[in-house]
C-alpha cells in the first residue's frame, strides 16, 4: 500500500513535471512563433547557424573576460590598435583584434564588461534577422536585441581596423556621432573550413518595443522601394526611401542639431572615400508623460546635465569619460545664462552653414568657463532621453525617432566607377546609390534637409 502511494506520488510529481514542460513548450513555441511572425528566427538546435553562433558565444565569453582579468589603461596606444589576441577553444580558434581599442569604446559608451558579456554570452539563443540588403552577410542579433552581429569579408575588415583610429577621434570629437558603434571585431577559424571574420554593434533600434515604422535611407530612387507588410500584421519590413515620401522627421528645436550631425558624419565618410551607406531611421510614439516631460524646464535642466559630459575637458581630466552619465557632483554642470543661451543657439542658426561655434562664441563673455564651453560647442552635443541607448535617440514634439549611419564599408574602387556609368546609361535621368562619395555625402544631407521640419 506504501509503494502504491508512493507510486501515485511520484506519479503526480510526474504528471506535474510533465505540466510544466509541456507549458514552457508552449511558451517557447509562441515565443518562437512570435520570432517567425516579426522576421526573426530563434536560432535552436536545428537551425543552421546553431554550432557556429555557440562558437562565437564560447570565443566572445573568454575574450570579454580575457578585458575583464586584464582591465585596460584609460589611454590606447598604437600597439593596442595592432594587437591580435588568439584563444584556443576545443572545436575553433578565436582571434579577438584590437580588443583593448573596442574596450575603451564600450567604456565611453557607459557599458560594462559584465553587461556586454552578459548580453553577448548568456544561455538564450541568438536570434537571426533576416535582412533586405543585398550583401551576403549573415544578421544576428542577442535575445535581448541590444547588439547586433554580422559577418564581414576580410577586405572590410581590413579597411575597418585600417581606419579605426581615425574612426575613433571622430567618435572622440563627436561622442554623439549618429555613425554605427563597432563593437568588437573578431574572427573564428574552424578546421577544414573558412575563417568567419564578425563584427559587434550596437544596434540602433535599441530598445525596440514600440517602433511602428523602420526605413534604409540612401537618399536616391532606383531599387528604393519595399512592398509593406500587410496592414495589421507584426512582420518587421525595413521600409526605404520611396517609402517615406510624403512623410517628416519632425524634431522642431532640435532640428538644426540633427542636419549639424548629418553633415558631419557624412563628410568624415566621404573623406574615407565610401559611399553606399544608409541612414537608418526609426520612430514611435511618445507617451503623455514623455511628452509632457520634454516641455519640462526642470527636465530639460537634468537632460542638458546627462547631455554635458565633463571628462572630455581640462579641466576634468580625472572623470571618466562616459557621454550620458550624470557625475556625482552635479554642481559641476549648472547650467548658467551663458550656457542656457548657447543651447538656444543652434536652434537660430543655419545648421548647413557650420556657423553655431562662432555664435556661441561671440555670446561668451569675459566671465565664462573657456574651458567646458567650447568643448561642449565642439562635440555639438544634444539633449539626450533617459534611455539605455541614448546615443542613436532624438525626440521630437510628439514622436521618438531612432536614427544611425550603417554600412560604412564600400569604398568607391575602380569597379564601383564603373558600376556608376553602367547605371548612367540604364537609369537615365533617375538617381541612384552608386556615385562619387561627395556626391553621395551631399545628396544625403539635402535628403535630411528636405524631410525634416
Amino acid at each position: 500500500m506504501e509503494m502504491s502511494a508512493a507510486a501515485g506520488g511520484l506519479g503526480m510529481m510526474s504528471g506535474q513535471h510533465q505540466r510544466s514542460r509541456t507549458v514552457k513548450r508552449r511558451r517557447w513555441g509562441g515565443l518562437r512563433q512570435q520570432w517567425k511572425l516579426l522576421g526573426l528566427f530563434e536560432i535552436d538546435q536545428q537551425h543552421e547557424f546553431y554550432s557556429l553562433t555557440c562558437m562565437m558565444k564560447e570565443g566572445l565569453a573568454a575574450a570579454i573576460q580575457n578585458t575583464i582579468d586584464n582591465t585596460p589603461t584609460n589611454e590606447v596606444s598604437d600597439d593596442d590598435f595592432r594587437l591580435e589576441v588568439t584563444q584556443i577553444h576545443k572545436d575553433f580558434t578565436m582571434e579577438t583584434f584590437a580588443g583593448p581599442v573596442f574596450a575603451s569604446l564600450r567604456s565611453s559608451l557607459g557599458m560594462t564588461e559584465q553587461e556586454y558579456q552578459q548580453s553577448l554570452c548568456s544561455e538564450n539563443c541568438y536570434l537571426q534577422f533576416i535582412s533586405n540588403s543585398k550583401s551576403k552577410a549573415d544578421f544576428f542579433l542577442t535575445n535581448d536585441k541590444r547588439f547586433f552581429l554580422k559577418t564581414q569579408n576580410k577586405r572590410e575588415i581590413k579597411f575597418l581596423l585600417a581606419n579605426l583610429k581615425i574612426y575613433m577621434e571622430h567618435l572622440r570629437t563627436y561622442p554623439h556621432s549618429l555613425l554605427v558603434k563597432f563593437l568588437g571585431v573578431h574572427r573564428i577559424k574552424i578546421p577544414h573550413r573558412r575563417k568567419k571574420y564578425f563584427i559587434v554593434m550596437q544596434s540602433v533600434f535599441y530598445p525596440d518595443d514600440r517602433i511602428n515604422a523602420r526605413y534604409d535611407i540612401k537618399g536616391c530612387e532606383v531599387s528604393r522601394w519595399t512592398e509593406p507588410a500587410p496592414e495589421g500584421s507584426q512582420i518587421i519590413v525595413v521600409l526605404k526611401d520611396l517609402n517615406f515620401e510624403g512623410q517628416y522627421i519632425t524634431l522642431d528645436q532640435q532640428r538644426p542639431w540633427l542636419l549639424r550631425q548629418v553633415e558631419i558624419d557624412t563628410h568624415f565618410l566621404c573623406r574615407l572615400n565610401v559611399l553606399d551607406y544608409s541612414l537608418l531611421l526609426a520612430h514611435q510614439p511618445l507617451h503623455h508623460d514623455e511628452r509632457h516631460q520634454s516641455l519640462s524646464f526642470a527636465s530639460l535642466i537634468m537632460r542638458t546635465k546627462k547631455s554635458v559630459n565633463p571628462g572630455y575637458s581640462p579641466v576634468h581630466t580625472g572623470t571618466a569619460a562616459v557621454p550620458g552619465e550624470v557625475p556625482e557632483d552635479d554642481s559641476i554642470l549648472l547650467l548658467s545664462e551663458m550656457d542656457s543661451r548657447c543651447l538656444k543657439q543652434p536652434q537660430e542658426a543655419d545648421a548647413s552653414s557650420g556657423s553655431t561655434p562662432q555664435m556661441c562664441q561671440k555670446h561668451a563673455g569675459p566671465d565664462s568657463d573657456a574651458t567646458e564651453l567650447p568643448d561642449f560647442r565642439a562635440q555639438n552635443r544634444r539633449l539626450l532621453p533617459n534611455l539605455k541607448n541614448p546615443l542613436h535617440v532624438i525626440d521630437g514634439p510628439e514622436q521618438r525617432y531612432f536614427i544611425g549611419i550603417i554600412d560604412i564599408f564600400t569604398v568607391y574602387s575602380f569597379k564601383k566607377r564603373l558600376e556608376h556609368w553602367w547605371k548612367r546609361l540604364r537609369h537615365p535621368g533617375r538617381s541612384f546609390s552608386t556615385v562619387s562619395p561627395q556626391t553621395y555625402c551631399l545628396r544625403l544631407c539635402e535628403w535630411v534637409q528636405d524631410h525634416t521640419k
